[in-house]
């Protein structure tokens, strides 16, 4: 069930199906649940900035998420204080259900979703919304990680963070360098079709948002941002860690099975040479490209698996260690080859790695069959002898693993580009 209060609205031009610039209109959503101290601070400082710097239309659209403290009265009261301002109220909990809600019944060219907390600062705020407006670009993120970004926040965060990014690009092939950064941008008509497939209602909404639009072809632009971290966030972030790892799985499944396919977007045009004599240009590596490439991943790989292997066999059985240190470092270096050795085309990103997983279940019972023959010769060998051990096998299994990547994994099907 949703209410409204507050009408905000102008003009807007469209020109083959993209919203141009200037004109066209911007709806920023703050979603809010029991932010009675935080909301009037924040839609002061928002409605200032844009009525002084923001040059395009735009209202602000805060979300109650069934607060129990008053917010939505206040909103209202706001709502009618400021011209630019419009309060809705939700039933039920959950950041993803406010975007989701409020974003299929804007009717702006662009919508855009920040934190009431306003951590990120205003001032990318006209860089985020720019390229969509111009139509270059579908959606746009603010990010803490890319370069030129300045953050603020203590290492456990910052470690979180960057581990939780690490595995979305190791595990899809993703581009994009931070998926939960609370700044984000959108052209309407792109995302409603999005919204439809996004199942989560919490915290993995954004990155799910942005797996599938990746998926599905849509450019997304990326701005650095200075950021704030809010000392007081209620953010349990183990359990918000566990769901988004369910959640990653759950994409990857569909990617695989082909409902990630969303068909109603509007689709780019592929680059083509308009002259003549224009060439199309495709990178492939050769041999000798390949083996060092491959070479010096596999190194650093076998490094950081014989380090994780000593460390989590401190605790647990040899092969549950061998399994998790395998796991973490193939991770890290399937999407390393599929980057760097044979450069693919994100479309073939989860067939890519759904064999690379086969791959590994190789590698995993090579390296541990041969654990297992150290402890059937050798009674109660020591550490120094199974981490000798390891390494030879490793060693054994990455030529193995070498041939079937460069001719299984990564057998380039599709077809040879050619000048227009």
């Amino acid at each position: 069930m949703m209410t409204k209060h507050g009408v905000a609205g102008s003009e807007s031009i469209r020109r083959g199906g993209a919203a141009t610039s200037p004109l066209a209109t911007v709806d920023i959503v703050v979603p809010v649940y029991n932010e009675v101290r935080a909301l009037p601070g924040c839609v002061r400082v928002l409605d200032e900035f844009l009525g002084r710097e923001f040059p395009f239309p735009a209202s602000i659209t805060i979300v109650d998420n069934a607060s129990t403290d008053g917010t939505f009265d206040l909103a209202r009261r706001l709502a009618g204080e400021y011209e630019r301002v419009r309060a809705v109220r939700l039933d039920r909990k959950g950041r993803g259900h406010a975007l989701r809600e409020a974003w299929r019944a804007s009717t702006a060219d662009i919508v855009v979703y920040m934190d009431v907390d306003l951590s990120t600062g205003l001032n990318a705020l006209l860089p985020l919304v720019t390229p969509l407006a111009n139509g270059h670009s579908d959606l746009a993120i603010g990010s803490r990680l890319a370069p030129g970004a300045r953050t603020v926040r203590g290492p456990k965060r910052e470690l979180i963070s960057r581990a939780y990014n690490a595995v979305i690009r190791w595990t899809h092939g993703t581009t994009f360098s931070d998926a939960q950064c609370g700044f984000k941008a959108a052209r309407a008509e792109v995302v409603r079709p999005l919204l439809d497939r996004v199942e989560d209602d919490a915290w993995f909404f954004d990155t799910e948002l942005l797996l599938l639009a990746e998926h599905n072809g849509l450019r997304i632009h990326e701005v650095p941002v200075d950021w704030v971290e809010d000392m007081d966030t209620r953010v349990d972030v183990v359990a918000t860690a566990r769901d988004d790892l369910r959640g990653l799985i759950r994409v990857a499944r569909a990617k695989a099975s082909g409902t990630a396919r969303v068909p109603d977007l509007p689709r780019r045009p592929e680059p083509r040479a308009e002259h003549p004599d224009a060439v199309v240009a495709t990178s492939k590596p050769g041999i000798s490209w390949q083996l060092l490439s491959f070479a010096v991943i596999g190194v650093l790989s076998t490094v950081a698996n014989l380090v994780l292997y000593a460390v989590l066999r401190q605790w647990m059985p040899l092969l549950v260690a061998n399994l998790l240190a395998l796991v973490l470092c193939t991770l890290f270096n399937t999407e390393a080859n599929r980057r760097f050795t044979f450069p693919r085309r994100r479309d073939n990103a989860e067939r890519v790695h759904l064999k690379g997983l086969l791959v590994f279940g190789l590698y995993y019972a090579f390296t541990s069959g041969a654990l297992l023959g150290l402890h059937a010769m050798v009674e109660a060998p020591a550490q120094l002898l199974e981490l000798v051990v390891l390494a030879v096998a490793s060693v054994i299994g990455t030529a193995g693993r070498f041939l079937l990547l460069r001719g299984w994994v990564f057998t380039d099907r599709t077809e040879p580009a050619t000048a227009a």
